[in-house]
């Protein structure tokens, strides 16, 4: 089973902001803003219903990256591992 290296701590993720250069920060799964008891639930079932077709599929994770200078969000998919 593959896992996501960022939900897993293995791995950090360094991305700076397009608009003003800052560092995003990691805020978390796309889902767990989607669904607060989402957590609770098999990744499986979770990956249903998240809104994008193939995270299951393609074992991705979508995860929220987002600046606190500017306001700048976008959805950055990491690879399972």
């Amino acid at each position: 089973m593959k896992m996501c290296p960022l939900c897993n701590a293995f791995k950090e993720l360094e991305l700076r902001c397009p608009e003003c250069h800052f560092r995003l920060d990691d805020i978390g799964k796309v889902s767990d803003f989607l669904d607060p008891y989402g957590h609770y639930n098999d990744e499986e079932t979770v990956k249903m219903g998240d809104g994008y077709p193939n995270t299951a599929k393609d074992q991705i994770c979508p995860h929220l990256m987002y600046c606190h200078r500017c306001g700048y969000d976008a959805v950055k998919f990491i690879q399972e591992e």
